[in-house]
């Protein structure tokens, strides 16, 4: 026997990536940030009741705000942020849906 356990291997897990421009080339505004971060935070509550993965961040810089979510079924995760996705008024915007490979991403403009 090779393993200690014969654990089943996991899904691929799969990815919706939204980018969103800044009104600067560095952070953004405060304002700018807090409403991305209330965004995230509707978005996770969002995602957990639907139970399609989890919201686990986000980056700025470079006078972007990119925010990172992953789980099972990258469609089915994006239905459930879509909404708040599109209710930020920063453009522009685009949402990156990252199935099995980087080869399998489609790419949806907001």
């Amino acid at each position: 026997m090779d393993t200690l356990f014969d654990l089943p291997e996991p899904e691929p897990e799969q990815a919706v990536i939204a980018h969103y421009r800044l009104s600067d080339d560095q952070y953004g505004s405060p304002a700018e940030r807090e409403a991305l971060y209330s965004a995230e935070r509707v978005m996770g509550s969002a995602v957990e009741a639907a139970g399609v993965g989890e919201v686990d961040g986000n980056e700025f810089g470079g006078g972007e705000a990119v925010l990172y979510a992953y789980g099972a079924d990258a469609a089915a995760l994006f239905r459930a942020m879509e909404p708040i996705l599109r209710s930020l008024p920063f453009r522009p915007a685009h949402v990156v849906l990252r199935r099995e490979s980087r080869e399998s991403e489609s790419r949806v403009d907001l």
